[in-house]
């Protein structure tokens, strides 16, 4: 099977060399001679379990089976070194060279990575090559890249006489060799996020702005070498009852309300609606009420931002100026160009089973609920709460359109048996005005005072941009001025924190993308991790052609404000 290697040659899934060992059959059932020759493997190597090996043996053992019955998968090469001078001159044991998956960096990848196992009858009948092997990629890129990974056999199908003599050869498919994938995965900056994170449930996502992913990490994580081979019921289960769910991938199968994230692709959908006025200021006084109703959909802020323009409403986070945005456009509108910008669609990422998450609208409700949509579920929808939820691969995307203007597609792979991966790059027509205002409203929240990312993104080397989000756990009544505090509640019940960001501001090279689950604030909780990768990044180069940048001008003061 073909290894899959970073991008400066680090073996993350490799192949160790071993052997397997087998007992002949029809050894006399339950006798002294079927129990002799366990109880040698046994003394020659403790770690094997006899009991397993006799329950492997009689399952395969019939009167018309005539081959050797494996009963020990794989022993390491050196193991055997010491032992196969004496196994090898016992004719009730056959040992036979195997190779084993391994994979060196264990939890720091395993998300990415993926495992491999024993096939199923399913994906046996599926593809002979698996069959015929009895191996596949059960995750990640293991199963994304299967057919790559593994080859495929060939055949030659043929006439031939009573005898079993060739007479002419009527097919032939020459076998596909199994081949290396490379990624563009760093494992130094994978590593040093991952460790960064190891106390938190979350994601961290860093992706070059071609869409190339640098690092992808989820925690808490798990090792994929407990798979190779089958794993343990008693290990499937711990894994399936812990609490924080470490098997899930949280990169493409994690789905949260994107919160205050959503904000400037409201703002992008107001501008290219015909009853948008994106520029127009609003006053935030900390709430607003919609036609007759006394209900209040409250701002963050308690006593409100006061006058608001595009660019301070995404400086400061202000609910209010998106509420009213929401209401001028209504939710098929924004939820169409919601999803134009990568939210809540498939990234088109090279891993298996993306969860596509909701950007709701009227027909989605009605399809899901059988109920009409009402004017208050799409202020909700407008700050990223209510049905909306998307996964940090789509955040990531998203916000490298905001950076760039592209529509990429994430992926991992760089080389595949020599040949390079291209990037898949779709240029998308914004208005020039919006987005320069976008782009201040995103620097000001990383280096401005009141900006919500400003206390630990303000003095990098480099110069970042980004949004912070609030995704809330559980609901709070509009009538609550006087809400509790993130970290007054109980774990389960603070919101999520998020924190999305691309830098250096005036070139962008690098999306940083992050999620911490009950994290509480976006800027509290995550900007000390991004600053980190950021300084980490820095030193090692990642940056050695930027200069710092420079700061987006006043120009159309009374729009951006």
């Amino acid at each position: 099977r073909g290894e899959i290697i970073d991008i400066d040659g680090k073996l993350l899934a490799m192949n160790r060399i071993g052997f397997s060992i087998s007992i002949k059959p029809h050894l006399e059932q339950g006798g002294k001679q079927l129990n002799l020759v366990p109880d040698k493997l046994v003394h020659t190597f403790p770690d094997l379990n006899k009991t397993m090996m006799l329950k492997v043996y009689k399952k395969h053992s019939s009167a018309y089976n005539h081959k050797y019955i494996k009963v020990v998968d794989f022993v390491r090469y050196r193991d055997m070194m010491r032992a196969y001078p004496v196994l090898s001159l016992d004719r009730d044991i056959s040992i036979e060279a195997e190779t084993k998956r391994y994979y060196p960096y264990g939890r720091y990848a395993a998300h990415i990575v993926g495992y491999t196992g024993r096939s199923n009858k399913k994906e046996n009948a599926k593809d002979f090559t698996v069959d015929q092997i009895g191996v596949i990629g059960k995750s990640g890129l293991e199963r994304y890249y299967n057919e790559t990974l593994q080859g495929k056999l060939g055949y030659t199908i043929s006439k031939v006489t009573a005898t079993n003599r060739e007479i002419e050869v009527l097919e032939y498919k020459k076998p596909k060799e199994n081949q290396n994938l490379v990624l563009n995965l760093d494992m130094d900056l994978q590593m040093m996020i991952y460790n960064r994170m190891s106390e938190m449930a979350g994601v961290v996502i860093v992706m070059r702005t071609n869409g190339e992913i640098l690092a992808a990490v989820s925690t808490p994580s798990y090792d994929p070498n407990m798979f190779v081979g089958g794993i343990s019921k008693k290990d499937w289960r711990t894994l399936q009852e812990d609490p924080e769910h470490p098997f899930t991938n949280r990169l493409i199968h994690g789905t949260y309300p994107p919160g205050s994230t959503i904000k400037m692709g409201v703002a992008i959908a107001d501008s290219l609606s015909p009853k948008g006025h994106v520029f127009n200021t609003e006053f935030c006084r900390g709430w607003i009420t919609i036609g007759r109703s006394r209900h209040k959909f409250r701002c963050w802020k308690k006593h409100g931002h006061g006058t608001v323009g595009l660019r301070k409403a995404i400086r400061e986070s202000c609910d209010v100026f998106f509420y009213n945005k929401s209401l001028e456009i209504g939710i098929d509108s924004m939820a169409k160009t919601l999803k134009s910008l990568g939210l809540g669609v498939k990234t088109g990422i090279d891993l298996p089973r993306e969860y596509r998450g909701v950007i709701p609208d009227k027909s989605w409700k009605m399809k899901r609920f059988k109920q009409q949509w009402y004017m208050g579920e799409t202020v909700i929808s407008a700050i990223g709460q209510g049905y909306d939820a998307v996964t940090p691969m789509q955040l990531a995307r998203y916000t490298n359109l905001l950076a760039t203007g592209n529509l990429v597609t994430p992926h991992f792979a760089k080389v595949i048996n020599g040949t390079p991966v291209l990037p898949n790059i779709k240029k998308v027509a914004l208005d020039k005005n919006v987005m320069d205002t976008i782009h201040a409203g995103m620097y000001d929240a990383c280096n401005t005072l009141h900006g919500t990312a400003y206390t630990h993104l303000r003095n990098l080397p480099i110069v970042v941009a980004g949004k912070t989000g609030t995704s809330q756990v559980v609901s709070i009544a509009q009538n609550v001025v006087n809400r509790a505090k993130e970290h007054d509640m109980e774990y389960w019940k603070r919101s999520h924190a998020l924190l999305t960001t691309y830098a250096p501001f005036n070139k962008p090279k690098y999306i940083v993308t992050t999620l911490v689950e009950h994290g509480g604030h976006g800027g509290g909780t995550n900007g000390p991790v991004v600053a980190d990768i950021y300084k980490w990044m820095y030193a090692r180069g990642y940056f050695s052609e930027d200069k710092n940048t420079t700061h987006p001008t006043d120009d159309n003061a009374t729009k951006s404000q």
